[in-house]
């Protein structure tokens, strides 16, 4: 399997379980306590409060010291070789990961008052970080690599964006819905990334493979093929945002009826009947139930 790959595939699998795991417990949450709900920047385990934490501090630990320690990295001189920049800009996003878990971990064990702003703004740097490097990469990042890391970058600052704005909205459950399935959605397009890049039966018709600057890339032998699988990738993501859309209004409607919206519709419509019986008129309760539903 590919290094560079490898270097796609498991982050973002990380990604979209995270992604997944949030979108799951975000819902169930509201479902359950929708007046007192709140937007988490991580969700605590029964045995293990802290797991999904040492997760990704585990992760971004050994991605870190595979860009760093595999190889000698420096010169004779001490300076860095041009061929291993994106190594340490790869280290410098990981480092972000593990300090955001570093300290999400002590601030929710001091327990401190700002802990829930402090929190998902480090988790906004670290998104930014890695915007950042997605952005000013060494690696020219141009012809199919450049079109993939494109929406990559849409996806991270989407996923950053609604980060940051939970701090001013930490009740808005569409908020961390956007957010949770951004998340899945963008590692579900690095692991496509890395699969369609470096695996020789997807390479478009007219490009090749071939090895630049100590890693392999893809290269078009012609502007009008480098134009196709350029289309291509437009296609191929417009086709995963309509499989996303689809597939987290379903999950949401399956959370739905399995953590019992149909009690809380019941419970809501007794409400109203009752409050018929004694005035005769639905008039305000229709408004304040859309509300509720509504988690606003």
């Amino acid at each position: 399997m590919e290094r560079s790959m490898i270097g796609h595939f498991f982050p973002g699998l990380g990604f979209f379980l995270i992604g997944l795991w949030h979108l799951f417990n975000h819902t169930k949450l509201h479902f359950q306590n929708p007046k007192s709900f709140t937007i988490h920047a991580w969700f605590p385990t029964k045995k293990v409060r802290y797991l999904e934490l040492f997760l990704i501090m585990m992760g971004s630990s050994y991605y870190m010291s595979s860009e760093l320690f595999r190889h000698h990295r420096f010169d004779p001189d001490g300076t860095i070789p041009s061929s291993y920049l994106r190594n340490f800009e790869h280290a410098s996003i990981a480092i972000t990961y593990i300090l955001y878990t570093s300290f999400s971990i002590l601030l929710d064990f001091q327990a401190v008052r700002a802990k829930y702003g402090l929190t998902h703004l480090l988790g906004a740097v670290a998104l930014g970080q890695q915007l950042l490097m997605f952005r000013l990469h060494s690696t020219d990042h141009g012809g199919l690599e450049g079109q993939y890391h494109l929406f990559l970058q849409i996806l991270t600052l989407i996923t950053m964006g609604s980060t940051l704005m939970g701090i001013g909205f930490p009740k808005s459950f569409i908020l961390v819905f956007v957010r949770s399935v951004s998340l899945s959605f963008l590692g579900a397009w690095m692991m496509t990334t890395g699969i369609m890049l470096w695996t020789k039966a997807f390479i478009p018709k007219g490009c090749a493979l071939i090895w630049d600057d100590g890693h392999r890339e893809v290269r078009c032998h012609e502007e009008a093929a480098l134009h196709r699988a350029k289309a291509l990738i437009n296609i191929e993501f417009s086709w995963y945002l309509i499989a996303v859309m689809i597939f987290s209004v379903s999950f949401y409607l399956y959370l739905a009826e399995f953590y019992g919206e149909k009690k809380v519709k019941e419970l809501s419509w007794g409400k109203i009947n009752e409050k018929k019986g004694e005035e005769q008129h639905l008039g305000d309760n229709d408004d304040a139930d859309e509300e509720d539903e509504l988690g606003l």
